[in-house]
């Protein structure tokens, strides 16, 4: 059930995706803004607190309502499946914009490639280079196929029912709207961030080997060891550094942002990105897939012939 219901799901998000402003994530969003508005400088304890009621609570529930609806007939809790990957999934909507990136750039037109990224990754990037523009949606692809994707598969097969997705995405949504610098303090966002970075732990790591073989092994694994301890955020650092390495080109270094340039360490290896190095990374990460895909099929078929 949990291979033929993760298939399902993906092949309804590639021909019908959510939209990033559809309905269903504008309630989850006025929910977690809610929350947050009722801790109004709220401290850390608060956080804490807040995060402990919607994280867990949030998995509880769509586990029993996954046993209630298998007691009633399998079918209807493989529907449930379906329909809570398919919601928590976000593949499909990041590749539009990064092929779209990629198109203008390859048709000589950074100007409209740069307010792509912008909508994309909700910064401002006046002054960027071809090349930053390209470097910055190599990074935004390597880190959102993780979680929107392949993070959200991991917790999926890990957890009964759809409740290790539910929890998965739940957390990193609380992650981005309480931790960011505009949507809350730091105390009161603190806890969310941190809880994102132990869920992320295995995770990561494991997309970041799933990286590193389906590139250039060694130089993945050289930049993952040696880099990505230079990043403020591990998780990330650890995909981007490992999938710098695989495709062969150099991320992070400075970028321009809202007006300023940001100093980062540099992750990867390799040359200058560029619009070759886009369609390289499309490639990396469907073989990703085909890859953990394949994996999940030898196990379900090794359950099956266990029966």
């Amino acid at each position: 059930m949990t291979f033929f219901s993760l298939i399902l799901a993906l092949v309804l998000e590639q021909l019908r995706p959510l939209p990033a402003r559809g309905w269903t994530v504008r309630g989850v969003r006025g929910v977690v803004c809610g929350m947050r508005g009722r801790f109004e400088g709220g401290s850390a304890a608060q956080g804490r607190l807040a995060w402990l009621l919607l994280v867990p609570a949030a998995g509880f529930a769509s586990a029993l309502a996954f046993w209630l609806l298998w007691e009633m007939h399998p079918a209807l809790a493989f529907l449930f499946n379906v329909v809570a990957l398919y919601l928590c999934i976000g593949f499909r909507h990041d590749t539009r914009f990064f092929s779209a990136i990629h198109m203008a750039l390859r048709l000589g037109e950074p100007e409209g490639a740069r307010s792509l990224l912008e909508d994309w990754r909700g910064t401002r990037h006046e002054g960027a280079s071809a090349s930053e523009i390209a470097r910055l949606a190599i990074e935004e692809a390597l880190v959102v196929s993780h979680r929107r994707l392949f993070g959200v598969m991991f917790w999926f097969v890990l957890l009964p029912g759809p409740s290790g997705a539910v929890m998965y995405r739940l957390a990193g949504l609380l992650a981005e709207e309480w931790g960011r610098p505009d949507g809350g303090d730091a105390g009161f966002g603190g806890f969310a961030l941190r809880a994102r970075e132990a869920i992320e732990w295995l995770p990561a790591r494991i997309t970041a080997i799933v990286f590193s073989i389906m590139g250039n092994f060694e130089d993945a694994i050289y930049c993952w060891r040696s880099q990505a301890v230079l990043w403020p955020e591990r998780s990330s650092a650890i995909l981007i550094a490992s999938g710098g390495g695989a495709l062969g080109v150099r991320l992070g270094m400075p970028v321009h942002v809202a007006g300023g340039i940001v100093d980062r360490p540099e992750l990867g290896l390799g040359s200058e990105a560029g619009v070759d190095h886009m369609q390289n990374t499309v490639s990396l990460l469907w073989r990703a897939l085909f890859v953990c895909l394949f994996l999940l099929f030898l196990l379900a078929a090794a359950g099956w012939v266990g029966r």
